[in-house]
C-alpha cells in the first residue's frame, strides 16, 4: 500500500507535513519521502528507506535543513518518491499511490512517440511515479494530463502534485479505491488519505474528494478542477484491514465498523449453531482487535490479550521484505501472557486470512503456550483473488493465497469454476474449504464473514464498493 499527506499554508508547514506523513507509517513498509517548496528557495527533497527503521527517525536529523509554506509527503510499499519533475508544465513534485498493471505497454507507447527516456532503477525497472508524471506532461495543463493518466492507467492512482507556485494539485483516483481528504485550518489546508493525521495537527475535515475529482488547493481556498465522477468503487479494507481506527473513509469511521463487523460475525455463529463455550474472545494486534471486541460484546464472553505484540523495537514499519525475515519478526513480537493461554479455549479474530504463513506461526505460538483449544474468525470473506489495484498484500499469485491453494488441493483446476461455493460457508464445498484449512493450520474451528454481512458493516451501497478480491466483482 501507501499513504500521502500535503499542506498549503501562509505559514512553514515543514513539521506539519512531517508528521502528517509519519502518521501514515502504518500503510508501507519500504520508502518515506518528502518536498517541500520555499519562495526564496525553492523546492528541496528528501528519500530514505524505510524497511529498518521507521521514517521518523530517518528524517529527524535531515528536517531541520527543509522549509516551506507548502509541501507533499508519502509512504510506499513500492519505488521512491516524491520525484521532482522538470518539464514542459514546469517544475513540480509528485507522489502517488495506487498500481500500475499496464506499465510496460505506457512505456512502450511513450517511447515509441516520444524518443524520450526514463531513468532506470536498480534491476532496470522503472519508477511508477515517473511513468505517471510522463504521462501528464503530455497534455498542455495538469488537469487535462492527470485526466488523462488516469484513463490511461490499468489500476489505480491518487495523486499529488506540488506545484512551483505553492499549490497543490490533488486528483483522487477514477473510482474512489483510496480516500482523498482535506483539512483546514486559521492558515490554510492539510489533505491526506488519513482524516486523523491532520486533525491530529489541528485541521478540521472541510472536504472529501470524490472519486476521479481534482481540485487545485492553495492557503485560501480550495478549487475545483474537475468534478467527481458518478461510478465509485472504494476498498473494502480501507476498513477492515489497513485502516487506522481513529480515521473515516466516506463518513464511516474504521474503529465503529470493526465493532459492528465483530458483531455480525458472532450473530452468524449463533444463527448456525456454532457453540460458545470459550474462557476468552481475542483479537489478532492490531486490526484484529476491534473486530473480535465486538464479537465479544455480542456473545458476552470476556475479551482478553493472551499475548502483546511488542512494538517499541519493532513497529509496523520495521519489517524486512524477504518473507523468511519478516515471518520471523511477525513472530518474535509476539510476548505471551501465560495466564490467559494455558488450557484455556481461545477464539481469534483476525482482520484477514491471506498466505497463512503468519497465522500458521500464531497458532503454533498459542498451542505451544499451552492453548487447550484455538477457534478462529476471520472478518472479511476468504480471500479467492489478488489485489490488482492497491497492493496491500505482496503474494505474486493468486496460488499464494491459502484460500485458492486449498480448492486446488481439493478439487484441482476444476475447482475454480466452483470459487463461489467454497466463499460459502453453508455449501458442502464452503464447509470442505473450511475443514481443509483448520486441519492446515491446526485450528479448532475456522469461519470467515460473509460479502454481504462487511458490506452491512460498512454501511455504504455495494454498488460503491470494491470486493474484487473476495468475489472478482469490480
Amino acid at each position: 500500500m501507501g499513504g500521502y499527506f500535503g499542506a498549503v499554508s501562509s505559514e512553514d508547514v515543514t513539521m506539519d507535513v512531517f508528521y502528517g506523513t509519519d502518521y501514515h507509517s502504518h500503510l508501507g513498509t519500504r520508502r518515506g519521502g518528502m518536498a517541500m517548496f520555499d519562495s526564496e528557495e525553492g523546492f528541496n527533497r528528501e528519500i530514505h528507506n524505510i524497511e529498518n527503521s521507521p521514517f521518523r527517525t530517518k528524517f529527524e536529523n535531515t528536517i531541520q535543513g527543509m522549509k516551506g509554506t507548502s509541501g507533499i509527503g508519502c509512504i510506499s510499499d513500492t519505488d521512491p518518491q516524491p520525484l521532482l519533475i522538470h518539464s514542459n508544465l514546469g517544475t513540480y513534485a509528485i507522489s502517488f499511490v495506487g498500481r500500475i498493471n499496464n506499465r510496460d505497454i505506457l512505456m512502450k507507447q511513450y517511447l515509441a512517440f516520444s524518443g524520450g527516456h526514463f531513468e532506470a532503477m536498480s534491476g532496470g525497472k522503472v519508477n511508477s511515479t515517473e511513468l505517471i508524471a510522463s504521462l501528464i506532461d503530455q497534455k498542455c495543463d495538469f488537469t487535462e494530463g492527470l485526466v488523462f493518466a488516469q484513463e490511461a492507467i490499468d489500476g489505480s492512482a491518487s495523486i499529488l502534485i506540488l506545484k512551483e507556485d505553492g499549490s497543490i494539485i490533488a486528483a483522487r483516483d477514477k473510482l474512489g479505491r483510496t480516500p482523498m481528504l482535506v483539512g483546514k485550518d486559521e492558515y490554510g489546508y492539510a489533505v491526506s488519505f488519513e482524516s486523523f493525521a491532520y486533525e491530529k495537527l489541528g485541521y478540521e475535515t472541510v472536504y472529501e474528494l470524490g472519486p476521479g475529482e481534482i481540485v487545485e488547493i492553495h492557503p485560501d481556498e480550495i478549487k475545483v478542477l474537475k468534478e467527481r465522477r458518478k461510478k465509485e468503487c472504494v476498498c473494502a479494507f480501507l476498513w477492515t484491514y489497513y485502516g487506522y481506527p481513529n480515521s473515516c473513509y466516506e463518513k464511516v469511521n474504521v474503529e465503529s465498523m470493526r465493532n459492528r463487523n465483530g458483531r455480525l460475525m458472532a450473530r452468524n455463529d449463533k444463527d448456525r449453531g456454532k457453540s460458545f463455550d470459550l474462557d476468552y474472545v481475542c483479537g489478532v494486534p492490531d486490526s484484529g482487535i476491534a473486530h473480535a471486541i465486538g464479537y465479544a460484546n455480542e456473545c458476552g464472553i470476556d475479551y482478553a490479550r493472551p499475548f502483546i505484540k511488542y512494538t517499541p523495537t519493532w513497529p509496523r514499519s520495521f519489517m524486512p521484505v524477504n518473507q523468511k525475515e519478516r515471518n520471523r519478526v511477525a513472530k518474535m513480537k509476539l510476548v505471551p501472557v501465560h495466564d490467559l493461554i494455558t488450557d484455556k479455549k481461545l477464539l481469534f479474530v483476525d482482520d484477514s486470512i491471506v498466505r497463512g504463513t503468519q497465522l500458521r506461526e500464531t497458532v503454533d505460538f498459542l498451542h505451544s503456550n499451552g492453548a487447550k483449544e484455538v477457534h478462529m474468525r476471520s472478518a472479511c470473506p476468504p480471500i479467492m483473488y489478488g489485489c490488482k489495484y492497491l497492493n496491500f498484500s505482496r503474494q505474486t499469485s493468486d496460488e499464494e493465497l491459502i484460500a485458492r491453494r486449498t480448492i486446488h488441493e481439493l478439487e484441482g483446476v476444476e475447482g475454480e469454476k466452483y470459487i463461489e461455493e467454497y466463499s460459502d460457508g453453508n455449501t458442502e464445498r464452503g464447509k470442505q474449504l473450511r475443514e481443509s484449512i483448520c486441519s492446515q493450520l491446526k485450528l479448532d474451528s475456522l469461519e470467515f464473514q460473509d460479502v454481504d454481512k462487511i458490506i452491512e458493516a460498512i454501511g455504504i451501497d455495494s454498488c460503491r464498493i470494491c470486493t474484487y478480491c473476495w468475489n472478482g466483482k469490480e
